[in-house]
C-alpha cells in the first residue's frame, strides 16, 4: 500500500475484517446448535462482505493496480458465495 494516511486506514480495515472470518468460522464449527451455527456463519458473511468492500475500494480508487487486486477480490467473492450457500442450506435444514 502507498505510504499515505488514507491507504494505511484502509489497510487496517482490511486486516481487521479480513482476519475475522476465519475466527468466526472456527467458532461456527463448535456451535452448540444449528441456530448458533447459523448465527456465527452470518458473522462470517458480514466480515467477508466488509472485506470485499474495502478490497473493491482499493481497486476502484486505484490505490493498488487492478491486476494486483483481481485475484484477491475473486477469492473473497468465492468465500462469500460458499458462506452464503452454507447459510441457505442451514436455514433450510432448520425450517424443515
Amino acid at each position: 500500500m502507498p505510504n499515505t494516511i488514507s491507504s494505511w486506514a484502509i489497510a487496517r480495515q482490511v486486516v481487521r475484517s479480513g482476519t475475522s472470518p476465519s475466527a468466526n468460522y472456527r467458532a461456527a464449527c463448535i456451535a452448540k446448535s444449528e441456530k448458533d451455527f447459523l448465527n456465527k456463519l452470518k458473522m462470517v458473511e458480514e466480515e467477508l462482505d466488509e472485506t470485499l468492500h474495502w478490497l473493491t475500494l482499493i481497486k476502484e480508487c486505484e490505490i493498488l493496480p487492478e491486476d494486483r487486486m483481481s485475484d484477491i477480490i475473486n477469492e473473497c467473492t468465492e468465500l462469500l458465495k460458499i458462506t452464503v450457500s452454507s447459510i441457505i442450506s442451514t436455514r433450510n435444514k432448520i425450517n424443515q
